[in-house]
């Protein structure tokens, strides 16, 4: 991680997907997204890791379905 890189919330996370906090909090731990845990115990979320993912959702829900 660069010194530069700026770490987000779960509910900054769950504004970018339109989701509740706790479901990033579950994508977390299940592994479909990293998280860091701050001193005092709190996940955050490395943007260009969370960006990445959304562009990848997001290029993938908007594909056309080959049948």
């Amino acid at each position: 991680m660069t010194a530069s890189e700026r770490l987000l919330t779960p509910g900054e996370v769950a504004n970018l997907f339109r989701v509740d906090p706790k479901t990033v909090t579950r994508w977390a731990t299940a592994g479909r997204i990293g998280s860091i845990r701050t001193p005092g115990g709190h996940r955050r979320f490395r943007e260009t890791e969370v960006k990445a993912l959304l562009t990848e959702l997001t290029t993938e829900a908007t594909e056309p379905v080959r049948h």
